[in-house]
């Protein structure tokens, strides 16, 4: 009788065995399976492929068992979206087709720049580029605005009789930002002003003012400059990686230029 119990016991023990082999391809191709549907592993490793990072140094194991644990609360909740019909709903359906979308877009122009690296060269252009449209100078500058032409120019007469440019620029500059500070604009690039301001400080010397009033979009400026320093470029290495994203941006905008005219949109 003990042999026979014994015997019964070795069987359903290797019955299971058997079983957990049949099981154990079905858990390698998933992470689990809720209400019998399965969640593939793939999906997991596509969901660790954006993780960021600094988050990606975790323990591989504890990545894992969270990205398991994300899949499966989305798959209840999809679950339970599907029962509750929200998935017929005509916009969540566009929604879904625009996201879809997006995905496929991104992995196309992902490989399409994969393609068509950027190389050094390109990016040393650019960079030669944008120091000479950019300069290496910064300038001083005080300015006093007003709302016409005769304003300033009474303000310029006044200035070069002996008044006070500061004492003016707080009394009648309309740049309440500057005004406050004696129409102070601090150190900037020529540049980084409009373009008929910019031109103006940089034909000026040392202590000079504008003779003639300078019209912008802004209305009337009286311009003094106080100083002119050189401010060399940031290394190329220290911007490659910024160049390196326009490049691509405009490496995509050409590519997207040329399926549109190459599309027959009606």
């Amino acid at each position: 009788m003990i042999l026979r119990k014994t015997r019964q016991a070795r069987i359903r023990a290797g019955l299971a065995g058997a079983a957990l082999l049949v099981c154990a391809p079905v858990f390698a191709q998933n992470v689990a399976i809720v209400n019998g549907t399965p969640i593939p592993s793939a999906r997991a490793d596509a969901l660790l492929k954006t993780v960021p990072p600094q988050q990606g140094q975790a323990d591989p194991a504890q990545l894992r068992q969270a990205a398991r644990e994300e899949l499966i609360n989305r798959e209840v909740l999809m679950q339970e979206a599907v029962r509750e019909g929200v998935t017929n709903d005509p916009d969540v359906k566009q929604q879904m087709v625009m996201a879809s979308q997006a995905v496929a877009i991104r992995a196309m122009l992902e490989k399409y720049l994969q393609s068509h690296p950027i190389t050094d060269a390109e990016l040393q252009g650019e960079y030669q580029r944008a120091v000479q449209q950019v300069g290496d100078k910064e300038v001083h500058l005080h300015h006093i605005l007003v709302d016409n032409e005769q304003q300033a120019k009474d303000l310029i007469a006044k200035i070069k009789a002996g008044g006070d440019f500061d004492a003016l620029a707080k009394q009648y500059s309309k740049d309440t930002g500057s005004a406050k500070n004696g129409g102070d604009l601090d150190w900037a690039n020529p540049r980084a002003y409009v373009p008929e301001f910019g031109a103006a400080a940089t034909q000026l010397k040392k202590g000079e003012i504008t003779d003639t009033p300078v019209h912008t979009q802004f209305g009337w400026h009286i311009i003094r400059l106080d100083d002119v320093r050189q401010t060399p470029p940031p290394p190329f290495d220290a911007v490659k990686a910024q160049l390196a994203q326009q490049r691509q941006k405009a490496v995509i905008e050409q590519f997207e230029a040329k399926l549109r005219a190459q599309a027959k949109i009606q």
